[in-house]
């Protein structure tokens, strides 16, 4: 069984920044693409960013582009979200998620993906 911890989140005003991790644990596994997603209450969760983790191309939503940033370190079996120019919409429980399946399913589906985390929580002030 695999894992996934978030760290990272917290309360911060307009404008500022966070960083989330992932970290993986348990048994050893390649997953294909990693993503975050984030819920926010009364919404669809909802993809964020995400990376297939062969070739390192990252996908982004279109309210979070040029904003966020997302990133894996292989040696370390992580995953980063950093969140630069943070806006109260971006209020939600961000989640981790890991797709093993060796298919270049639309990276937004949720569906999609066999590991999640737990969940931490975001909150943007204005």
């Amino acid at each position: 069984q695999v894992q996934l911890v978030e760290s990272g989140g917290g309360s911060v005003q307009a404008g500022g920044s966070l960083r989330l991790s992932c970290a993986a644990s348990g048994n050893t596994y390649s997953p294909y693409y990693m993503a975050w997603f984030r819920e926010a209450p009364g919404k669809e969760r909802e993809g964020v960013a995400a990376i297939r983790t062969t070739s390192g191309i990252t996908y982004y939503a279109d309210s979070v582009q040029g904003r966020f940033t997302i990133s894996q370190d292989n040696a370390k079996n992580t995953l980063s979200l950093h969140m630069d120019s943070l806006k109260p919409e971006d209020t939600a429980i961000y989640y981790c998620a890991a797709r093993t399946a060796w298919q270049d399913y639309n990276w937004r589906n949720r569906y999609t993906y066999n590991y999640w985390g737990q969940g931490t929580q975001v909150t943007v002030s204005s």
